[in-house]
């Protein structure tokens, strides 16, 4: 397997990632694995966590996968023995399971263009189980999986790393429901930082900018793979002038979790946004 970077040594560690069936934490996994840890792949895709694991362990890496819903306890206490037995206790924990939904999301950015659109999807028109499901995935879904494996952890110099989002920060036109819970996955992150400061556990999170991946493309590129109006806005707020890759969110990862380089660092959460955070447009 290639080199991590920074030097971060896992070796021995067991690293516990939800989500990981994606795109952005199935990447992560494959860099804990790279820096010696060993990894537990969590999806409610089992097949999309199989691929990640299979990669892994084809190239030299110790991986396993596993079927996880991480809104249900009962599942997680399940999958939290098999990976005990399987690896032992859990000593990072990544908790990258997240989305947005479109019954969460306007069809407008404003409200008054809504006369212009025919059957247009309002603030007014939000689903409530489409807002309940996103912020039960996004938070409830860090949550639950903090409750069961932070125990782990507890006086062994652990890490949790969440998930968060620019939208914490400045919320996106269209997604109210996504930019609330990820503001509460950065209130959270430091609720955990202070909670668990004396037990030996640390707790940070990272805000990823703007990445291309599954759940967004059809938000950012037309189906002839033309960049839509809102890659265009996206662009001009970015003074870096363009996405993200997804390799760019590894460093501030593996520095994160790497005791030795981030010891006294919790309840931080690091933007990784080309600049976006920081541009005010003028």
């Amino acid at each position: 397997m290639e080199k991590n970077v920074l030097n971060t040594d896992l070796t021995g560690k067991v690293c516990v990632v939800t989500g990981a069936g994606g795109a952005i934490c199935g990447m992560l996994a494959e860099k804990l694995a790279a820096a010696g840890g060993k990894v537990a792949i969590l999806d409610l895709n089992e097949e999309a966590a199989r691929k990640v694991a299979d990669k892994i362990t084809s190239e030299g890496g110790i991986a396993k996968a596993y079927k996880a819903n991480v809104l249900d306890r009962e599942n997680l206490d399940q999958v939290h023995e098999q990976i005990v037995s399987d690896f032992g206790p859990c000593d990072v924990l990544i908790n990258g399971a997240g989305g947005n939904n479109p019954r969460a999301t306007t069809d407008n950015e404003f409200h008054y263009e809504a006369k212009k659109i025919e059957n247009c999807k309002t603030f007014f028109d939000l689903d409530k189980s489409g807002v309940e499901f996103v912020f039960a995935l996004n938070w409830l879904g860090t949550l639950l999986p903090t409750q069961v494996f932070a125990p782990d952890m507890i006086d062994r110099s652990g890490n949790i790393l969440n998930i968060a989002s620019m939208n914490a920060y400045t919320p996106l036109t269209k997604i109210p429901a996504y930019s609330g819970a990820k503001a509460a996955i950065v209130n959270f992150t430091q609720w955990l930082a202070t909670y668990f400061a004396k037990s030996g556990i640390r707790v940070n999170a990272i805000a990823p900018g703007f990445f291309v991946g599954n759940q967004n493309r059809g938000l950012l590129f037309n189906d002839d793979e033309t960049p839509t109006a809102r890659t265009a806005k996206i662009l001009a707020g970015t003074p870096m002038g363009r996405f993200g890759e997804l390799e760019e969110l590894v460093g501030a990862v593996l520095f994160l979790v790497n005791n030795d380089a981030a010891g006294f660092i919790t309840g931080v959460c690091i933007p990784i946004d080309g600049g976006y955070a920081a541009y005010s447009g003028v």
